[in-house]
């Protein structure tokens, strides 16, 4: 947490999808591909003095697919590789429930799975966040509900480059 630093905006990113190839659960970093432009779109927030925040469902834990500690090993391993690149993530939150899930300690509807805001809320309370120019970059409508349901302006990323998508974004922010 940041709370003696300045308030400044915030992006808030979904994973699957827009940062790292959605091939289906990913959780090893063998296997993980990134989404092209990602580090650069990362650097780019970083540089521009944005906090970079990535909210995931990640229900694969809740399927038992994956154990649960393989969510924050990931998020290590992306923030490690980022730096390499000179980009970094702030704060990684993720919801590892499931109202259907199989495991009973993860079966059940919360407030942090999106399309509930409960991720960006707990990060906008969490961290010194100015709402007037943050933004949510998601690939599915659930995102997009999330970004409302939390008072923010969501942009549904169709695929493709992320740094295509997301420069002209901040480019109009500047206007």
């Amino acid at each position: 947490m940041a709370e003696a630093q300045a308030p400044r905006r915030a992006a808030f990113l979904d994973r699957d999808g827009v940062l790292i190839e959605d091939d289906g659960y990913p959780h090893d970093p063998a296997l993980v591909r990134w989404v092209p432009g990602a580090a650069a779109a990362l650097r780019a927030l970083n540089q521009a003095g944005y906090w970079v925040f990535v909210v995931t469902n990640q229900s694969g834990v809740a399927r038992g697919l994956y154990p649960e500690a393989a969510v924050p090993a990931l998020h290590g391993w992306m923030n490690a590789q980022l730096a390499a690149q000179g980009a970094h993530i702030d704060a990684f939150e993720y919801c590892p429930h499931h109202p259907e899930a199989p495991l009973p300690a993860f079966r059940q509807a919360c407030a942090c799975r999106k399309p509930a805001p409960g991720m960006l809320l707990k990060l906008l309370q969490s961290w010194p966040v100015l709402r007037a120019g943050s933004f949510m970059v998601g690939d599915r409508e659930s995102d997009m509900a999330a970004a409302a349901a939390a008072g923010l302006p969501g942009h549904l990323f169709p695929g493709g480059a992320l740094d295509g998508f997301l420069l002209p974004l901040l480019a109009a922010q500047k206007r």
